[in-house]
């Protein structure tokens, strides 16, 4: 469904660092920085990429919004989170556990990133 996405962030770097970590731990590769400053994470499906906002504002994050990445297991989520906090995220909403959904049983971790961006790890519990 979706080509991209593209997270606003006022230090790159640092949210490169975070990202390298917690997209680590799902096994991804670390981004790859381009002329314009911005970061890409590449995958067979999609893009995650960062910038500085163009209009040259601060970076904000949207009240209400969060960002998904998948997880094969609860204990794969547990590390992105240990991995997130370890990198200059805060973990956030309730504990990683796991929660009831219309779709059935899910496990997840949630973290802000350095530029306070809501983003969570979830696992469909078969």
């Amino acid at each position: 469904m979706f080509s991209h996405i593209m997270i606003g962030a006022n230090d790159v770097k640092a949210s490169k660092v975070f990202y390298d970590a917690i997209l680590g731990e799902l096994g991804h590769k670390p981004g790859v920085m381009d002329e314009k400053g911005r970061c890409f994470y590449f995958t067979d499906n999609g893009i995650l990429a960062l910038t500085k906002p163009i209009n040259g504002e601060e970076a904000g994050h949207g009240n209400g919004s969060t960002i998904g990445f998948s997880a094969t297991s609860p204990e794969q989520a547990d590390a992105w989170q240990a991995a997130g906090v370890a990198n200059g995220g805060v973990a956030c909403e309730d504990a990683p556990g796991v929660r009831s959904a219309p779709v059935g049983n899910i496990y997840l971790a949630y973290l802000r990133d350095p530029s306070g961006n809501k983003i969570c790890a979830l696992h469909r519990m078969g």
